[in-house]
């Protein structure tokens, strides 16, 4: 394996860092940190709270399209690591971008990347505080201001150092994974017994009696698809970390493959055992589905453990997006294409410049909360799917390009690859291209946010024409 392009260069040439955002770093993220990293970005706010929305509108089917976008989901990141492991990067695939795409295309990657996380922070505190009100103390308190103190609390401690994010990362994760643990093994319990559930008896009967597999039709179920991606937004993460941790040849393998398993385990599993306990007509968007099925059981205190395990779910996914676009960002702002304060890192060797402009959305997502409470979580998860795909698309397409690169015997492919390219990068990437139709054909606010598109475009290009004299100053050394 070669970590550097091949050319007929001198074998005693030195090599040049693609990236000069990656200096500076701790190495400090140990393979404990990184494997629990990756099992937390596939186990999401999108599972413990939209899957309740999604499960009542689409039926037992969303269990389909978890697993249609889980097989996509673990392309784009073995298609990452494949690229991390070529040459780890804490700029990850807007390092790939720059390397195989020019500029132009980390531009394009670093930005839309930023608009994934930016919006997810918002979903984010916005879930927080929902979660909050189940308990009765913190009824009477405004939403906004639950936001508010979630943003607070996981920022400070995201910008102490990778250590201790790690650390956090490892623990909400365990809780996250435990509670699922614990959830299928009851469930299974429950519907093996027949034990009743707030007068529904659990069984096949629930999905038989209440309309099949498809009870509002096979259309819901793809609509909702679009929603289904956002429940594996933070996949990539592990791509990002892996500039951060030592030997990520050994460690990025295993917490890459073992991914798959969690989606068919964890997001499928559950999803059909919701249905077997419960008619999908008994879950709604207001609630866990996990808090709802435990709420009926009435057990003392086990709704409110879950709901502080699924509060525990959104606070992660808010600390892991603080961290990754503060990586992400420094990239960009050390090529010129993000502004200069975003590179800045401090004693702890945070780039805290980036963690604290994404989380300046974050306070506007507290105003958001304030003015439409009720609407908050569906407007941004749209703008949220808008950034993954296109962060999935940037990824694949480093991979199309890294794969007809080694074609033509420029690079060299490291062991760990992407199976069946470069046909699984293509249909990744109509896949992707179909999720946007799919949005559009749903009307609403996912009509409304495919509409931004244009707008999107034109920021992205108008920013570009700001940017591309000092992103040129910057790479003429480089080139």
């Amino acid at each position: 394996m070669s970590d550097r392009t091949l050319t007929e260069a001198p074998a005693a040439a030195p090599a040049r860092p693609v990236d000069a955002g990656d200096e500076g770093y701790s190495k400090d993220l140990k393979s404990r940190h990184i494997n629990m990293i990756a099992i937390g970005g596939a186990i999401g706010t999108g599972l413990f709270l939209g899957a309740g929305g999604r499960l009542a509108g689409a039926g037992p089917s969303l269990a389909i399209a978890y697993a249609v976008c889980g097989v996509f989901a673990f392309f784009v990141v073995r298609a990452l690591g494949e690229l991390v492991l070529y040459r780890p990067s804490s700029g990850a695939f807007v390092s790939y971008a720059r390397e195989f795409m020019g500029e132009k295309g980390a531009y394009t990657a670093g930005w839309l990347y930023f608009l994934n996380w930016s919006t997810t922070t918002v979903a984010d505190i916005t879930a927080a505080a929902t979660y909050a009100h189940f308990w009765s103390m913190f009824t009477d308190v405004p939403q906004w201001v639950l936001a508010f103190i979630a943003l607070a609390v996981v920022l400070t401690a995201n910008l102490i150092s990778v250590k201790y994010f790690g650390e956090m990362e490892f623990w909400f994760s365990l809780v996250k994974v435990a509670a699922l643990v614990i959830f299928l093994i009851v469930g299974i319990y429950l519907v093996a017994t027949s034990h009743d559930i707030g007068g529904t008896t659990p069984g096949l009967a629930n999905i038989t009696d209440n309309g099949g597999l498809f009870p509002t039709g096979v259309l819901p179920m793809l609509l909702v698809v679009q929603g289904v991606v956002f429940a594996y937004a933070s996949v990539e993460l592990c791509g990002v970390a892996a500039g951060e941790t030592e030997n990520p040849e050994k460690i990025m393998p295993k917490a890459i493959n073992s991914i798959m398993w969690r989606v068919g385990l964890f997001y499928v599993g559950s999803v059909v055992l919701l249905a077997l306990l419960l008619p999908y007509t008994a879950y709604s968007a207001d609630q866990s589905p996990f808090v709802t099925v435990f709420d009926k059981l009435g057990i003392p205190g086990t709704a409110g453990i879950m709901n502080l395990v699924v509060l525990t779910a959104a606070l992660s996914s808010l600390n892991s997006g603080l961290y990754s676009t503060g990586r992400i960002l420094r990239s960009m702002a050390m090529s010129g294409s993000a502004p200069k304060f975003t590179g800045v890192m401090n004693k702890g060797k945070v780039p805290y410049g980036g963690v604290l402009f994404t989380a300046a959305f974050g306070v506007a997502g507290v105003g958001l909360n304030y003015w439409m409470p009720g609407e908050a979580f569906e407007i941004v998860l749209n703008l949220a799917s808008i950034g993954i795909l296109g962060t999935w698309a940037m990824v694949m397409l480093c991979s199309l390009f890294f794969w007809q690169r080694s074609r033509n015997g420029l690079v060299e492919r490291p062991s760990y690859r992407l199976p069946w390219a470069p046909y699984t990068q293509i249909v990744t990437l109509i896949f992707l291209a179909t999720v946007l139709v799919l949005m559009w054909m749903d009307g609403g606010v996912g009509r409304t946010t495919v509409m931004f598109l244009p707008a999107i475009a034109a920021a992205l290009v108008g920013g570009w024409f700001l940017v591309r004299r000092r992103v040129a100053e910057l790479a003429a050394p480089r080139d």
